[in-house]
């Protein structure tokens, strides 16, 4: 009499536990079996007490999977060997490969090449590796705007950028987009204070018989001057093909200066330009131009890692006009650093003479 109770309740917890997880896998088929029998209904309300329950430990028992599972990802990403990002080493310009940079001078100078000549009685006040040929960047631009002004070409003239001055030499970017317009004088003052490189070779692109036939003037022009280390590939400099010494670039700004247009533009400070509805506005690569502590009355930077940081000025300094070549320069700001040490050098000695210059290196060609 007394076993049958038993029989029944265990009938019964059994019924729930199977009705549990028929809840758990589907309410629809659960809510469809409460309707069938009261046994059902007795058990469904017997799962409804436990459920919280039941939830609950499934909340623990998912989240322990998932710290399982976090666990195991984290061994597995700590198994894996992490790889550093490959280092390329900064390419060596011309002069390190020379050894250029083993000559040392007394004002301890960053460029490797270095040349100060007082531009009125053609004194060499300082030389350093003055005739190793080495490329020259930007400071090809000299000889561009040089050509270009001598040609007497109407500087309002317009001039659009094609595909062909898109540099394919090192890939440089620019702000002119092919199709941009500006007049033959806004490229000049862009290519000039600002280095760019499509105004550049559009110059160069636009020049009667195109630029095979400028690139030749300038060659040519390079002679008639005495360059006769120089030789010219391209208009823009981004070639380093376009090599020349600081012995030949002192003569090129010495002409260049005489230029009112180079002057003006060189040494520009900043300029805008309007292209379509936006207005771009260029600052010149040389910082020293702003500085009122210098007075220069022309300049050119220029730089691509075989030629390293270049810089031609002329400049008044202590009452003497003087002329100065930095190329290959080590170091973003360097060359502007050896301009400083040697503007303090003829300050410190104003009456310098040819007894208080300095010459270091020797001629090398490369």
């Amino acid at each position: 009499m007394h076993a049958r109770p038993g029989i029944a309740a265990r009938f019964v917890h059994a019924l729930a536990f199977v009705t549990l997880s028929v809840a758990l896998a589907s309410p629809a088929a659960h809510a469809a079996e409460r309707k069938k029998t009261v046994v059902k209904k007795q058990a469904s309300s017997a799962v409804a007490a436990k459920r919280p329950v039941a939830a609950s430990a499934t909340k623990v028992s998912r989240k322990a999977v998932t710290r399982v599972k976090a666990t195991r990802v984290a061994a597995r990403s700590a198994r894996v060997p992490v790889r550093a990002a490959a280092v390329v080493p900064e390419r060596l310009s011309f002069g390190q490969l020379a050894g250029l940079h083993a000559v040392t001078d007394p004002l301890d100078l960053k460029s490797s090449v270095a040349l100060v000549v007082d531009q009125e009685t053609n004194e060499v006040l300082l030389s350093k590796n003055d005739h190793a040929v080495l490329p020259i960047a930007s400071l090809t631009k000299l000889m561009t705007g040089l050509l270009i002004s001598q040609a007497r070409l109407p500087m309002d003239e317009p001039i659009t950028i094609t595909q062909d001055d898109v540099d394919t030499e090192k890939f440089s970017s620019s702000r002119l987009t092919v199709g941009t317009t500006l007049t033959r004088g806004e490229m000049m003052h862009l290519a000039l204070m600002s280095s760019e490189n499509r105004a550049a070779h559009a110059l160069g692109r636009t020049y009667p018989g195109g630029l095979n036939a400028f690139v030749s003037q300038m060659n040519l022009k390079a002679k008639l001057i005495g360059m006769t280390d120089t030789h010219y590939v391209e208009p823009t400099g981004l070639s380093s093909r376009n090599q020349s010494t600081a012995h030949d670039l002192a003569m090129l700004v010495n002409v260049a200066h005489t230029d009112p247009l180079l002057r003006e533009l060189s040494t520009s400070p900043g300029y805008e330009v309007a292209v379509g509805r936006r207005t771009l506005q260029f600052n010149n690569t040389n910082r020293l131009v702003k500085n009122p502590g210098w007075d220069i009355g022309l300049q050119k930077t220029g730089y691509i890692s075989e030629a390293g940081r270049c810089l031609v000025m002329q400049t008044q300094i202590a009452g003497r006009k003087l002329i100065m070549v930095f190329l290959d320069s080590a170091g973003k700001f360097s060359r502007l650093g050896d301009a400083e040490r040697v503007r303090n050098w003829v300050e410190s000695l104003p009456a310098l003479g040819s007894d208080k210059s300095f010459h270091a290196g020797a001629n090398i060609k490369g």
